[in-house]
């Protein structure tokens, strides 16, 4: 990657907070329902299962597999060359648009359900980006 600080921020809600301040730890938080069990993202304040208020932040695995993936060939200013912008699908159910580094980025390196480890990348003081790369790589 190039100059990360180029990448149009996210502005953390009251909503998200958990999600960023997690980041920052380099650890991926996820939420998951009380009454049906259903793990999600994106951060909300109810279940897109069932509707429920009652929801508990914890801490995801941070493994996941490669469900899809473009490879883009337009220059951006925060990235060298082409990079992927995937769609990972998290161990514990919810899938997560992401990028995928430490890899070439090339359609046999990018392999449909690769295994995959969160990385972080810290951008500014308040945000922490989660990328991920193939597990081999992270281990």
């Amino acid at each position: 990657m190039a100059d990360l600080s180029k990448l149009p921020l996210p502005v953390p809600t009251p909503e998200t907070r958990h999600f960023w301040d997690g980041t920052k730890k380099h650890k991926l938080l996820l939420q998951k329902c009380d009454d049906c069990g259903n793990a999600y993202f994106p951060p909300r304040p109810f279940c897109p299962a069932c509707a429920s208020r009652s929801v508990q932040v914890f801490e995801a695995s941070g493994n996941a597999t490669l469900y899809s993936y473009v490879i883009n060939h337009r220059p951006h200013p925060a990235f060298d060359g082409v990079y992927s912008i995937a769609v990972v699908t998290l161990e514990e159910g919810p899938r997560m648009m992401t990028n995928i580094i430490n890899t070439p980025q090339t359609p046999e390196a990018l392999v449909l359900d690769m295994e995959l480890r969160v990385s972080f990348g810290e951008i500014t003081n308040d945000i922490t980006l989660p990328y991920f790369e193939p597990a081999e790589v992270s281990t």
